[in-house]
């Protein structure tokens, strides 16, 4: 195990198979996919970063690295992935086999470059929606929990407050004399031009006739920005102030009904919002819910107390009236973050539900964060909020605005990633036709990435059998190069690369190579991760037997035994743990 645990410590992967299956045929009897998990910025203490842009392949734009061939005396390196020849520009005129740049070091197969370009850094940006139709000791509780929020934010990070219940509050934390806030109906649905025409966005400038408007560089004033997104160190008096004034909603609720809460309308409304003044730069919508949405679009729940919320058993059964309703606004909702780049973070804190299974594909999509807790006094809650913001050993290196790449050697294709990222459709010759997860493209958009964030990616070996697969070819090793482009939590923008070299082998001898190259450890997380997925999206699932037909199948292939002796079976060390991980996986709360 020692040998793939420094493989992750120097690259943040991990592969069940490091030796790979040489043909298609050959993979899927290996059961367990040819796949790699992969964590984009895990933090390494001696990671180097360079000053300059990477130099690309012309063809496939793969970024040079310690497995390119390089001839010095002509100034040409080739390229690994498509062996295209590519002449190094002037500034690498004095390289020499004595004189490397650090991307050729044999140990750098990890590296991270930050363009002097954009050494101007974005500041974060964070807006607030805050759900008011919580008793008076859950506002008490969480007031305490954002006033200590908002004195951990870093001073050049912009905050915007959305207060909600039966109206949607847009607070303009710029306007300092006296609380100033806009407001919409909860039961409407607000589009972006609304949106901008009602909160006098265009008084002192024409509104532009074409084209969408976003943010200072397309027609909006940063005046006008400013009056709602505001740097922490310039609103923290306002914004505290605004806070502490901040009472219960105010609209009666029958005692045979519940709150009218809008969290739908709510939400829509920070997105359009934080589309318009910040697109493209790292912002987060942090949402602190405490109960049900009875309002709007998003609703889960009418507001009479005599029906009941909805349970497992009639999402199963698909019997709520509700849910693809509520469903189908936030998909929307997700795409619109994913085009702008932008994080939704979810705060659920009540005994009732909130309706976390509508909300989750935007916080999925995104790379946002789900807290649950039963109050907001829980020290659950308030200890996770201050994860966030604090800076130091265990802070979770809160980075966003990443866009993932992937190229690989021209036998293997991409079947898709199950994680945390949603698809930017870039199709191309890698792209297998079967799709897992988000597949159809080489290319994805991660809104939001922490240092532990990681992703499954799949693979199809699409080799076929063929009369000279037995004869190993010298060139027998497959690449890879993962491109993670990112907004660093200093606000820079940085792009880490990591290339890796497989060698796959096939014929009859394989087994023992197969196996030598086999990560127990990998191998489980791949599996769980695909059976949960597939329980998701397969109506007629069933988990168990899958993982018991896949264990057989692994051993059958791998182990050594007698046919109809029970007793003479073995497995080789390699794999002796592996039935163990997937014996307590197919027990456990998840799978059942």
């Amino acid at each position: 195990m020692t040998e793939f645990l420094d493989l992750e410590s120097q690259d943040g992967v991990r592969m069940p198979w490091n030796v790979l299956p040489g043909t298609k045929q050959e993979a899927s009897n290996c059961v367990v996919p040819v796949s790699a998990i992969y964590t984009p910025i895990k933090r390494f203490p001696d990671l180097p970063v360079l000053p300059y842009d990477p130099l690309r392949c012309r063809t496939c734009r793969s970024v040079l690295n310690p497995f390119s061939i390089v001839d010095f005396a002509a100034k040409i390196w080739i390229c690994p992935f498509c062996f295209q020849r590519n002449h190094f520009p002037p500034h690498y005129a004095s390289i020499s086999d004595d004189n490397l740049p650090a991307e050729l070091f044999p140990q750098y197969t990890t590296i991270e470059y930050e363009t002097p370009a954009e050494k101007s850094s974005s500041s974060s940006v964070f807006m607030f929606v805050v759900d008011i139709c919580i008793i008076e000791e859950e506002m008490a509780f969480l007031k305490s929990a954002l006033s200590q929020a908002i004195d951990l934010l870093p001073d050049n990070s912009l905050v915007g407050l959305i207060t909600f219940g039966t109206f949607v509050h847009v607070h303009e934390l710029g306007f300092g004399q006296i609380p100033k806030t806009y407001v919409f109906k909860g039961s409407k649905d607000v589009s972006k031009d609304q949106l901008l025409d009602q909160m006098g966005f265009f008084l002192k400038k024409p509104k532009p006739p074409t084209g969408v408007i976003a943010g200072a560089r397309d027609g909006l004033s940063s005046e006008s920005i400013s009056r709602f997104l505001l740097p922490a160190s310039e609103c923290e008096f306002t914004l505290n102030s605004v806070l502490e004034e901040l009472q219960k909603d105010p609209w009666p609720v029958p005692s045979d009904q519940r709150a009218t809460r809008c969290t739908g309308t709510a939400l829509s409304v920070a997105a359009s919002l934080l589309g318009a003044c910040v697109p493209g730069s790292g912002a987060r919508i942090m949402a602190f819910i405490g109960g049900p949405s009875t309002e709007g679009l998003g609703a889960i729940v009418s507001k009479d107390l005599s029906e009941p919320i909805r349970s497992h058993k009639d999402l199963d059964k698909d019997s709520d009236p509700h849910y693809h309703k509520a469903v189908k606004l936030y998909e929307g909702l997700s795409k619109q973050l994913v085009h702008q780049g932008h994080v939704l973070d979810l705060f659920a804190c009540a005994l009732d539900q909130v309706g976390v299974a509508e909300l989750k594909v935007a916080v999925e999509k995104t790379g946002g964060l789900v807290v649950l807790a039963e109050s907001f006094g829980h020290s659950v809650f308030k200890d996770s909020l201050r994860r966030i913001f604090q800076s130091d050993d265990y802070d979770l290196g809160l980075s966003s605005n990443g866009v993932f790449e992937i190229n690989c050697s021209k036998d293997i294709k991409i079947q898709g990633i199950i994680g945390p990222c949603s698809s930017l459709e870039k199709k191309g010759p890698l792209c297998s036709d079967t799709v897992i997860g988000q597949g159809n493209t080489s290319a994805w958009k991660m809104c939001g990435l922490d240092k532990a964030t990681t992703l499954c990616i799949i693979f199809e070996i699409v080799k076929k059998d063929g009369p000279d697969v037995s004869i190993q070819p010298s060139s027998n090793q497959f690449y890879f190069q993962f491109l993670t482009y990112y907004q660093h939590s200093s606000g820079q923008m940085r792009l880490r690369v990591t290339t890796l070299s497989r060698r796959w082998v096939a014929g009859s001898g394989s087994t023992q190579d197969l196996v030598a190259g086999f990560d127990q450890e990998a191998a489980a997380v791949a599996m769980a991760r695909l059976v949960s997925f597939k329980m998701e999206i397969e109506a007629e699932f069933d988990p168990i037997r899958w993982l018991d037909k896949a264990l057989i199948h692994l051993c059958s292939r791998f182990g050594d035994y007698q046919k109809d002796s029970p007793s003479s079976f073995s497995l080789s060390p390699r794999l002796s743990i592996f039935p163990q991980f997937m014996f307590n996986l197919r027990r456990s709360q998840f799978v059942q």
